[in-house]
């Protein structure tokens, strides 16, 4: 019997293109499984991440002469309310404000209710960018400051507020793409029926 090299290397090694298929296919599976590890527990760190930034900084705001945003935080209390609520009452105010909203999502429990407080916060945060703009821009409206900057970066902490928010009243993330399309599709029905009938479907 003659013997056929050709036969032999294709019965005893892959191809390259074999090879390639198979790592495509491993790394494929492994982001999947990555992906969705993200999708089950993300919501959940990121609720909790907001809870510790907001009570963490809530507690300091307790005792005065430790939060940085202290001064921008009572000056601009004080210009809300016309010079009625002064430092030594809306510092306290503002902390309790804040730790009720970092208790509220670490413990998860009506979270509606501590969505909508931290937006209500997170409004007034904002202000000195208005009220204040020598104390928060280096050049108005494009260079902020340190302070300036401190207040921009709350734009992360309402969206992902929002984020916990869309999924408080039971909703997940889905990181299939096939079933979030079937969940996009029944929740738009849902939607309708909403909209049409006034009740749950």
């Amino acid at each position: 019997m003659r013997f056929s090299p050709e036969l032999h290397g294709r019965s005893s090694s892959r191809t390259p293109v074999q090879k390639g298929s198979e790592f495509t296919a491993a790394f494929n599976l492994y982001e999947a499984r990555l992906v969705g590890w993200w999708a089950r527990h993300g919501i959940t760190l990121l609720r909790l991440s907001l809870g510790l930034i907001f009570f963490w900084f809530g507690v300091q705001k307790f005792f005065p002469g430790m939060s940085s945003a202290e001064g921008l935080a009572t000056h601009t209390i004080s210009v809300l309310t016309f010079g009625l609520v002064p430092a030594q009452a809306s510092l306290p105010l503002l902390a309790t404000w804040e730790c009720a909203i970092g208790l509220g999502l670490l413990s998860g429990r009506f979270l509606r209710v501590t969505v909508l407080l931290l937006l209500l916060q997170m409004a007034g945060t904002f202000l000195p960018l208005i009220f204040f703009p020598e104390e928060t821009f280096k050049v108005f409206p494009l260079v902020p400051n340190l302070e300036g900057q401190y207040i921009i970066k709350n734009l992360v902490l309402i969206s992902g507020a929002l984020v916990v928010g869309a999924t408080s009243r039971g909703g997940a993330l889905i990181a299939d793409p096939k079933a979030a399309r079937s969940a996009e599709r029944m929740q738009a029905v849902h939607a309708r029926f909403r909209r049409r009938f006034h009740r749950e479907p």
